[in-house]
């Protein structure tokens, strides 16, 4: 998998799933499926048009170059079988690594700052966190128990907050997220805050979480 972003806990280093230096996107993408049974599919891709980088939609504004479906039956192109992911990339090797939400996992997205600032709050009251992306445009998403998406308004109004007031985002069933070591265009890779482990195989439930990203999304607003 990919390498953690400098400043992650320590504790989520241990026992570790071992990081294959040089693996190819198609190599990453069947260790999703077959260590993680995560269901993936192949994205766009970048391309070299006069010397810059471009996203294979061929959208120069694209605002994720590289780094969204390449078409509009996703959904029904996701698996999660190795054999398959693996040929899929075959006859795309450069294809960004997308996952699903609400299949395996569901995602809570918050900004990059209140990310940062949950994520010590959690590791000071003990949590046991899933696997946490950080993206390019600045987005840090943690991984939780499938069904979040539809329990997040409820629990945030539950503990005094108002959804409508916090940049926090339940991503489940008709959404994706892109995983390490995908790239944005110029702007870098998708990384790892928290790696994927086999301490964090078992996901948390959104329950679990929900009280320190709304308190780091509330001091970051």
């Amino acid at each position: 998998m990919e390498e953690t972003i400098a400043g992650a806990q320590d504790s989520q280093m241990t026992g570790h799933i071992p990081q294959q230096r040089g693996e190819t996107l198609l190599e990453t993408a069947v260790r999703y499926a077959e260590e993680r049974h995560w269901d993936v599919f192949p994205g766009t891709w970048l391309e070299a048009v006069d010397g810059t980088q471009r996203c294979s939609c061929g959208d120069a504004s694209c605002p994720a170059p590289g780094a969204h479906p390449a078409r509009p039956d996703w959904a029904t192109q996701a698996t999660g079988s190795a054999t398959v992911a693996r040929r899929m990339w075959q006859k795309q090797p450069t294809a960004s690594i997308l996952l699903p939400t609400g299949r395996t996992f569901d995602a809570l997205s918050v900004p990059e700052s209140a990310g940062f600032l949950a994520l010590a709050r959690m590791e000071r009251m003990q949590l046991t966190l899933g696997p946490v992306t950080l993206t390019p445009d600045r987005r840090m998403h943690f991984f939780v128990l499938p069904g979040a998406f539809a329990k997040v308004p409820e629990l945030v109004r539950t503990i005094g907050w108002s959804l409508s007031s916090l940049d926090l985002v339940a991503q489940g069933e008709g959404a994706y997220v892109a995983a390490p070591p995908t790239r944005f265009g110029s702007r870098g890779a998708v990384q790892w805050a928290c790696r994927p482990t086999p301490a964090n195989r078992w996901l948390p439930d959104a329950e679990e979480l929900i009280s320190p990203l709304a308190y780091a999304c509330g001091r970051d607003r």
